[in-house]
């Protein structure tokens, strides 16, 4: 086993920040160990012996035990060329990697030169450590220690140590929008903030540097920016993966979520793996900082075991758990009470900052992640002590629009060119739990009977698995589904393969064709056009952000603000945003004060089809039912919706009838008993306009095929047969 073959490294890697295996910069070798796997026992337990590692039992070929056995060796070897070089105590990390024959190891570094010289030495001595003939394995650890003695040292480490605050934030979901939202809150205090994102390095607002700079080069272009007085650093895995932190250090950090993304890549195949990862910030915080942790989620949560500094726990629910660990711990915790977003303190009353439903970004409590984006923010703002009102104008402020937070929840309302709008959001949803929240946004937001349309796509580095789920997710919640592709970011599938994983999943569910468009900006335009007035268009958007604003835009579609979003929530659950006025106005014992009341309300907001039909029913009920009849034909002209339209339809028919035309009401009321078959509303209304028209044993027959409708007794069991024949005779 003395080939070349034997050992070979098949990664070199120079991490230059805290990682995933020490909080100083480090060495990552990956080794594939074919050989130390295959050998016989009785030569590695001899083996074993050498580098001082007595007794050991390096089990079987090709065992779990074995390569426990390589893994404790390559930890001596390196251990003992260490010290023999000069560098003594060293700490080294080993884990398994991929596969049976291949192993991590991880050891600090102060001088690249020689830690170089280091991690490339491995897989040689390891190699010719295995020859049969001792002499050769040890001329080759001497010839290793001279080596590494004799290697240029090489530069020192490029991490930054932060001369101003600063916030790491990490996590599948969420962490641009807080990051965002924690800066806003920074430049609200009149500080001078820089931050980084996966859109790039922005300066008080100002894009500095576009692109992807979520990992160590975003750090130091934002600390380098002149004057900064506040840094916000979005920390993605891959840039941790990759070359580390981009800063020894960090006042607060920030972890929004672990869940299923990006598995299979850099040797992270399991959510737990990744939650590790993701745990890094939060090791790099001073001990007198504050770690801003989802107490809601359990992988999160016991992320503060390990922690130096202090917890600060966020959660949507009052009474987790989480938070009373936390303030145990004489931490903090942050989340929504009586509709208010609180801070809690040990031993104190809870601190009301704000409203929910003063919190634009919540989409008006509607969005349950951007709740727990806003609690995210708000404790990691308090916790790098901005004034405690700032944090508040900054939540009060910060809109889920193309300004504040492109990409990111963007809602717009989109004029259609026969009358109607139709509400478009664009968002990243790169993975389960992001297209999840987005189409429960969608739901709250389209009106009852409105169709939900989704342009679905993500990034090809996803499992097929992954890509099967957002299929499945998408079919079930989705009415009409478009795949829409992302080319620059295939990431080496191609556009076929993508969307069969997708399709694979839409199958599950009954979902057979979609049709396919090649960019994002294609898609939308295709769902727009099928879409009616009412419904929502929602597009999983990765690459084309930029031209569909511009083309929402270009089509005189308006991003929505609080109030209007507000108002879109409020038609979604069938209601008004004057709901509270209307219960009253049919509280009102007098009939003149209600028809007074209903004037007052539709004068505030003239046109208002709701209220045109509100004020026809206080008319109809004060029995002046020709005064009636025009604020519900206004009312049904001016787009009324359900549940409310079919109800003006039946109260117009039921004040024609009372007028004396039983044929119009019948022409109205013959249309709904069609479109709902089953109101016995519709049913008996129409009886009694039918009845006045001289049709009476229609209405007598329509009355009892309705009542045998609706009964289950056993007399209407024994005589239904009959009782329907007599109906029919009657017509």
């Amino acid at each position: 086993m003395t080939s070349a073959a034997a050992v070979s490294a098949t990664e070199v890697r120079v991490l230059e920040g805290p990682n995933l295996y020490s909080a100083q910069p480090a060495m990552k070798v990956i080794l594939q160990v074919p050989g130390y796997l295959a050998a016989p026992e009785p030569a590695l337990r001899a083996l074993a012996a050498r580098v001082g590692l007595k007794g050991a039992r390096p089990g079987a070929p090709d065992s779990e035990q074995r390569q426990r056995f390589v893994m404790r060796f390559t930890t001596a070897v390196v251990r003992r060329v260490a010290a023999e070089s000069g560098t003594a105590r060293l700490s080294v990390r080993t884990r398994t990697g991929g596969s049976r024959q291949e192993i991590v190891v991880a050891f600090p570094w102060r001088r690249r030169g020689r830690g170089l010289a280091l991690g490339e030495a491995l897989a040689p001595v390891l190699t010719a450590l295995l020859d049969p003939v001792e002499a050769v394995g040890d001329e080759a650890v001497a010839g290793v220690i001279a080596a590494v003695t004799a290697a240029d040292p090489g530069d020192k480490p490029n991490v930054v140590t932060p001369k101003v605050p600063v916030a790491s934030i990490t996590g599948t979901n969420g962490k641009t929008t807080t990051t965002r939202l924690l800066a806003h809150i920074g430049m609200t205090a009149g500080l001078r903030t820089a931050w980084s994102s996966t859109d790039g390095v922005v300066a008080q607002g100002e894009m500095v540097e576009p692109g992807d700079y979520s990992g160590p080069a975003g750090a130091r272009t934002v600390l380098s920016t002149p004057g900064v007085q506040l840094g916000i650093l979005e920390t993605a895995r891959g840039g941790m993966l990759l070359k580390g932190m981009g800063v020894s250090a960090n006042d607060v950090s920030v972890v929004t979520n672990v869940s299923a993304d990006h598995l299979g890549l850099q040797g992270i195949d399991t959510i737990d793996q990744l939650a590790e990862v993701k745990a890094i910030v939060t090791l790099a915080t001073r001990p007198d900082g504050w770690v801003v942790l989802n107490g809601d989620d359990p992988r999160v949560w016991a992320m503060r075991t390990r922690i130096k500094a202090r917890p600060w726990a966020f959660s949507l629910d009052p009474d987790s758990p989480a938070l009373r660990e936390s303030l145990a711990a004489g931490g903090r915790g942050v989340t929504v009470l009586d509709g208010d977003i609180v801070v809690l303190h040990p031993g104190a009353d809870p601190d009301h900052l704000a409203a929910i439903l003063d919190v634009p970004v919540t989409l008006s409590g509607l969005s349950e992640h951007n709740i727990a984006n806003a609690l995210a923010a708000t404790a990691a703002a308090l916790g790098l002590g901005l004034p405690r009102q700032a944090v508040i104008e900054g939540l009060r402020t910060f809109a889920p629009d193309p300004a504040h937070n492109p990409g990111r929840m963007n809602v717009y309302t989109y004029p259609l060119a026969d009358g109607g709008t139709v509400t478009v959001i664009v968002d990243l949803a790169h993975n389960e739990a992001g297209l999840e929240a987005l189409l429960r946004v969608c739901d709250g937001l389209r009106v009852p009977g409105a169709l939900v349309h989704l342009g679905l796509g993500t990034a090809g580095d996803r499992t097929d698995d992954l890509l099967q789920s957002l299929g499945e997710l998408a079919g079930r919640r989705a009415d009409t589904i478009a795949a829409v592709h992302k080319e620059h970011y295939l990431r080496g599938r191609t556009m076929e393969d993508l969307e069969t994983q997708l399709r694979i999943g839409l199958s599950r569910v009954g979902v057979a064709e979609i049709d396919s468009h090649s960019t994002e900006l294609d898609g939308l335009k295709a769902l727009v056009a099928r879409a009616s007035d009412g419904d929502v268009v929602a597009v999983m958007c990765h690459s084309d952000r930029v031209l569909l604003d511009a083309w929402l835009t270009e089509e005189g579609a308006t991003p929505d603000d609080a109030a209007a979003i507000r108002r879109k929530v409020v038609a979604a659950r069938g209601e008004h945003e004057q709901e509270a006025a209307i219960t009253a106005l049919w509280e009102r014992e007098d009939a003149e004060a209600r028809i007074a009341d209903a004037q007052a309300l539709l004068s505030a907001h003239p046109g208002d089809a709701r209220l045109l039909f509100e004020l026809g029913g206080a008319f109809d009920a004060a029995g002046q039912e020709a005064e009636a009849v025009g604020y519900y034909e206004q009312a049904l002209a001016a787009g009324l919706r359900e549940p409310h339209r079919h109800r003006a339809e039946i109260q117009l028919a039921s004040s024609r009838r009372a007028l004396g035309d039983p044929a119009a009401a019948l022409e109205i009321l013959d249309r709904l008993v069609d479109q709902r078959p089953g109101s016995t509303a519709v049913i008996a209304f129409r009886a009694l306009a039918a009845f006045d028209a001289g049709r009476a044993g229609a209405a007598v027959a329509d009355l009892v095929d309705a009542l045998l409708a609706h009964s289950g007794d056993a007399d209407g069991e024994a005589y239904r047969a009959a009782l329907h024949r007599y109906a029919a005779a009657l017509r």
